[in-house]
């Protein structure tokens, strides 16, 4: 079992919405939204290696501590199946990811303290909708190939970003603990503050928090904008104390609205911030910010200035 990172004495910032920045920011085609697909090509990892480091030199600039995440979302069995990848092909990318996360922890290890790297798990189906639910067990057994090929690479954790449901985190978790990470999941929620099956954050925690073996480090909101959620975590409760990151959405506009978009809404970078900052003093251990869809380093900048002025490390 790897030690278990520290995540309670400083701010730590990790990166934006890497997708839609890629593809928006930087011209990169991004089949099925997979950014792991470009590990194939040297521009591709090039272009991968730009994106991060211009979180990381954010993260040097205000002295708070940085998540380096694997672009290994989408690499897992069944989105690799559809960009053509074999299983011993899926396995090798996202050795190559987390290779390439460790080559920029190596740059930057002077000037960024803690400087983490994270194998990024994503769902099975969709990240706003469930789909068809899998069993804890199935879950696990499906998620088990990232696990185990992260475990073997030297990474710090596992996150599983984009959790729908209870069952699929629940399996992540074990499969993360199985291959002898911690392992922290990430909850998107819809306009109602509720996980896309209808249950509540309080009630997904608690589920998972049960699990013997499998507890997870803490919890995280993504892919929503703080607007979604901000009155759920007004209710209080025991709870709150399990969120302590979040990577909130640059729109306001709910998934289904952000699935028809045409253009990308970036919202206001200042005011995400502000609200990030607000949200810092609902969650008493809030100390992880980043970035979901359409935010970049602009809005992780401000999200740094913002936070560290309230909650300086």
């Amino acid at each position: 079992m790897t030690s278990t990172p520290d995540f309670s004495q400083r701010i730590i910032l990790t990166d934006g919405g890497i997708e839609t920045s890629l593809i928006f920011q930087d011209g990169f085609d991004l089949p099925e939204f997979a950014a792991f697909d470009l590990l194939r090509t040297q521009e591709g990892r090039s272009g991968l290696a730009r994106y991060f480091r211009r979180y990381l030199d954010i993260a040097a600039e205000h002295r708070a501590g940085f998540i380096l995440e694997s672009p290994t979302w989408r690499a897992s069995p069944d989105w690799g199946a559809l960009l053509g990848y074999s299983m011993t092909a899926l396995e090798a990318a996202n050795r190559a990811a987390i290779e390439l996360m460790l080559e920029l922890r190596s740059e930057y290890a002077a000037r960024i303290d803690p400087l983490l790297v994270s194998g990024c798990i994503g769902p099975r189906g969709d990240g706003y909708q469930p789909g068809t639910l899998m069993s804890a067990d199935e879950a696990a057994g499906y998620h088990a190939l990232q696990a185990r090929t992260f475990a073997d690479t030297g990474c710090d954790m596992v996150t599983a970003i984009t959790m729908t449901n209870i069952p699929e985190a629940s399996g992540v978790a074990q499969a993360a603990a199985d291959a002898g990470l911690p392992c922290v999941i990430a909850f998107t929620v819809e306009t109602d503050g509720r996980l896309p099956t209808g249950d509540s954050l309080a009630e997904a925690i608690a589920a998972l928090d049960a699990q013997e073996g499998a507890r997870p480090l803490h919890y995280m909101i993504n892919c929503a904008h703080p607007t979604h959620f901000d009155a759920t975590l007004a209710g209080g409760g025991g709870w709150l104390e399990r969120i302590r990151g979040l990577r909130t959405n640059a729109s306001c506009l709910s998934h289904a609205e952000l699935d028809e978009a045409e253009e990308l809404d970036d919202g206001d970078p200042e005011e995400l911030a502000r609200q990030n900052a607000r949200l810092a003093a609902q969650l008493p251990n809030l100390t992880v910010f980043g970035g979901c869809c359409g935010t970049d380093e602009r809005h992780i900048a401000q999200i740094a200035r913002a936070t560290m002025a309230r909650c300086p490390a």
